[in-house]
């Protein structure tokens, strides 16, 4: 039995099935853009531990970084005795996020965490108990964010009965029929219909939507719903879990539309692969917990918090700001090229926020429908063919690219040629 496979068996008998893994693979180790399995084999990584690797696997500097402070101490726990790192990295996050006013910025260790808390913080600040979201966002797996999440399978199935008081409306998407005058018009039936806007807490939106598909909210939006929630003394959260940290080619997507969220959770990749999340807002409205009312264990560990400030200097001093506009027309490019020439029309949408970017996958048979067992077929061929790669959406039928934006062109074209060969042949396949 080869080592996959022993180690496949290994973890059935050991994990949970609930813990589902997207391949039967197994790392060994991994460089930037690459990695290898246990059993040798290389693979071109677009997956990024699903958004958490902007600056790649092991970046020689995150990686100095956290050296030195594991030579001095790995916990404390900050609400127990302080350090300079978890400040550091607050003061920077601070001045980084828009807006002019005074911030403050606590930090945890999952996304989950950090929407838990920006949720608390809304509803003591306001002294209201409602929260809105979207439908198709995704934000956490804990019975709150769970909540949240607009997305039944897997992640709610069996699993309610959820929190009280959080509402759900539609998420503006074009290419699904759903309008910008749509989704206000939903939510101004939420407030007749369900809650009084002045019982409103939070609105929460992913600026991208993350596991919901990577439709881009229209800025127009986004701006409407800061109108909206400064006419009703509604604070707006943007989730910026995975969309954050030069990802989508500003430091946070929610800057491209100019609006001035009140609070913003980070995760993923703020610390280059090492457990950190965060929440940062307007210092009025962080304050407004007492003392004792926030904070974790492990929140704001110091390694991870040194890997944080490394990860910062590592965005500034590569440019991947730019970097990551130049791959995303890369990456769009060629696979806009890809659905002009293909006989198949399986492609039937490229779309992309700096290097977020998506190809939505539909029946070759009308161009339209959304084809999840296309789609995954498609990155099981990737894979087959070396390449790991993501699918996502309300349908399942979304490829998304979270390539590294330290990864080499010669390694993206690498994997667009993968990508590019799977979607070929399992479009012209026959059907089972």
């Amino acid at each position: 039995m080869d080592k996959n496979a022993s180690l496949q068996t290994r973890r059935g008998k050991a994990v949970p099935r609930g813990v589902a893994t997207a391949y039967p693979i197994f790392a060994d180790r991994a460089e930037n853009a690459e990695l290898w399995d246990v059993e040798g084999r290389r693979f071109v990584d677009f997956a990024g531990g699903i958004a958490v690797l902007n600056t790649g696997h092991r970046h020689p500097k995150v990686m100095a970084a956290v050296a030195a402070q594991t030579e001095r101490f790995t916990h404390t726990c900050f609400q127990v005795v302080a350090y300079e790192p978890y400040v550091a990295l607050a003061e920077r996050l601070n001045a980084l996020a828009p807006g002019a006013q005074a911030k403050k910025t606590i930090f945890l260790t999952t996304g989950a965490e950090a929407v838990e808390n920006a949720v608390k913080i809304a509803r003591v600040a306001t002294g209201r108990r409602g929260v809105i979201a979207f439908a198709g966002g995704f934000h956490g797996r804990t019975l709150l964010t769970m909540g949240l999440t607009g997305k039944v399978v897997p992640y709610k199935t069996a699993m309610g009965p959820f929190p009280t008081e959080i509402y759900h409306a539609p998420y503006p998407i074009a290419l699904h029929g759903v309008s910008v005058e749509d989704s206000l018009a939903a939510i101004n039936t939420i407030f007749k219909a369900d809650i009084e806007p002045e019982q409103v807490a939070a609105i929460i939106i992913e600026p991208v939507t993350g596991e919901g598909g990577f439709y881009q909210a229209p800025f127009e939006f986004l701006v409407e719903l800061r109108k909206l929630c400064d006419r009703h003394g509604i604070l707006l959260i943007a989730d910026e879990i995975q969309t954050g940290f030069a990802r989508t080619g500003r430091m946070f997507a929610i800057e491209h539309s100019g609006v001035v969220p009140d609070m913003i959770t980070v995760a993923k990749s703020v610390a280059g692969g090492f457990p950190l999340s965060g929440v940062i807002g307007k210092a009025e409205v962080m304050d407004a917990v007492a003392p004792g009312g926030l904070g974790g264990t492990y929140g704001g560990n110091p390694v991870a918090c040194a890997a944080g400030l490394a990860v910062l200097d590592v965005i500034e001093e590569e440019g991947l700001l730019q970097r990551s506009r130049d791959i995303g027309k890369r990456l769009t490019d060629r696979l806009q090229g890809l659905a002009g020439r293909m006989t198949a029309r399986c492609i039937g949408e490229v779309r992309g926020l700096g290097a977020m970017v998506a190809v939505e996958i539909v029946s070759p048979a009308d161009g339209r429908t959304p084809d999840p067992d296309l789609t995954k077929a498609l990155t099981a061929k990737c894979l087959e063919n070396g390449l790991i790669v993501l699918s996502c959406g309300i349908y399942g039928n979304v490829v998304r690219i979270l390539v590294p934006l330290t990864a080499a062109d010669a390694v993206i074209d690498e994997g667009l040629d993968i990508l590019e060969g799977s979607l070929i042949a399992v479009a012209q396949r026959p059907a089972a």
